[in-house]
């Protein structure tokens, strides 16, 4: 796909339960299943091109894979080296939380990605491993994937992030798993989660309190996990603000995984004055649930605390921001800067180029609530982007470019759109 023309939306009521996967979850459940004793099923699995490229990666060091198309059965005789270069893809969680996984597995191992994982920042992964004893390695000293790892010994720690992030905290308990004592990790702010629950619900050893997890080393195999991948937050997002935008609508959100760390974006969507509920159906590994959104007139309101919780919903967030009345501002966002895209860059290009006032700042920007006009925007290889500004044309229709990016997370997004507005691809 070379660019999409989106239509603007009269108002809607939809009920989808086809939400896209969760991608941590789906990343996770494959990575995890290494660790463990017996035959891991995985039912709903993301089959998008970054969870697919774990899967494959599993795959080459090592774990034996049954897909029926339904549910994904991995079992495992421990990480093999492999004979293939892994290749992460776009995923920016898939390459740093294999760094954890394969640290201190026996064998060499390069990660690699596209172009655009490639110029992404990996020393805030690396640098933390290596100063237990991993052996890592790759362009900018360790800063750029390519990224070569070499299994080795590893030291007990007890490390102080100075970064709220689940990414270095996820890899940084994979390799706890395996070091000689235990291993304490303590976060500025509390980051997502599906690491710690998932792992304590295969029986690894691992406790939280307040800012600080501690992890015990393995003693043996972990169980094998039996789980079904709820929707992702993240994805339902966007047609959470979609509701949010166009007057009259409601929109209804099943299936969706209901953690707190993972909803931070609704209740800032609440705090706007959207009218938002929540039904929760289950609660093993993850709580899971429905997510109702009805529109109601939205006002500015300031981002700046749990930004971990939202990261990636800022971009779908910054148009609700974009429709409001009044002025909205994101603080202590710089994480922006080194995601798929420098995303306060991105969000404020496409603002402008929408007609909205947009101040940028290092850390994030403020957004003049405005009317959102018909304009042509580039994602620059952001899926998030992407589908932020083709919500976006529901409110006055839009012109967005480079889509691929789309596949890495949200295979079925614009069959899911076409159900609210006319969408036209264009070469």
């Amino acid at each position: 796909m070379s660019k999409v023309v989106v239509s603007p939306a009269e108002s809607f009521s939809l009920k989808i339960s086809k939400i896209a996967p969760d991608k941590s979850i789906s990343h996770r459940s494959v990575m995890f299943s290494m660790l463990s004793k017996g035959v891991s099923e995985i039912e709903n699995f993301l089959r998008a091109e970054d969870t697919m490229n774990s899967l494959e990666i599993v795959k080459n060091i090592g774990a034996k894979v049954e897909d029926d198309g339904k549910i994904i059965k991995i079992s495992s005789n421990g990480i093999q080296e492999p004979f293939e270069i892994l290749d992460c893809g776009n995923s920016g969680t898939g390459m740093r939380l294999f760094c954890g996984l394969l640290s201190s597995a026996n064998g060499h191992f390069v990660l690699t990605g596209d172009k655009y994982l490639r110029r992404r920042p990996m020393k805030r992964v690396t640098a933390p491993l290596m100063s237990i004893g991993a052996k890592l390695d790759g362009r900018k000293n360790g800063d750029l994937a390519p990224l070569s790892i070499r299994g080795a010994s590893l030291k007990a720690f007890d490390y102080e992030s100075k970064i709220a992030s689940a990414q270095v905290k996820s890899a940084m308990i994979l390799a706890a798993l395996r070091a000689d004592g235990v291993c304490r990790y303590t976060e500025p702010e509390l980051s997502r989660d599906h690491t710690e629950r998932m792992l304590k619900g295969m029986g690894a050893d691992i406790k939280v309190e307040g800012l600080t997890t501690t992890v015990a080393p393995l003693k043996g195999l972990l169980s094998p996990l039996k789980i079904r991948v709820p929707a992702d937050p993240s994805s339902a997002f966007f047609f959470a603000v979609a509701a949010a935008i166009v007057p009259d609508s409601q929109i209804v959100l099943e299936g969706v995984t209901l953690n707190p760390t993972r909803i931070e974006a609704f209740k800032a969507l609440e705090r706007m004055g959207t009218d938002i509920s929540y039904e929760l159906t289950d609660d093993k590994y993850e709580p899971v649930g429905n997510i109702t959104v009805k529109y109601a007139p939205l006002k500015g309101i300031v981002i700046e605390d749990k930004i971990s919780w939202l990261i990636d919903e800022l971009p779908a967030l910054s148009i609700a921001m974009a429709c409001a009345e009044g002025e909205s501002i994101v603080k202590n966002a710089k994480e922006l800067r080194v995601k798929e895209s420098d995303r306060i860059s991105t969000v404020v290009e496409g603002l402008h180029a929408c007609g909205i006032e947009v101040d940028e700042y290092e850390d994030g920007y403020k957004i003049f609530g405005g009317e959102l006009r018909k304009a042509k925007v580039a994602s620059d290889g952001d899926h998030r982007i992407a589908m932020s500004f083709i919500v976006a044309g529901l409110k006055c229709g839009m012109e967005v470019s480079d889509l691929d990016c789309i596949n890495t997370s949200f295979p079925n997004f614009f069959e899911l759109l076409e159900n609210i507005t006319k969408v036209e691809f264009v070469k």
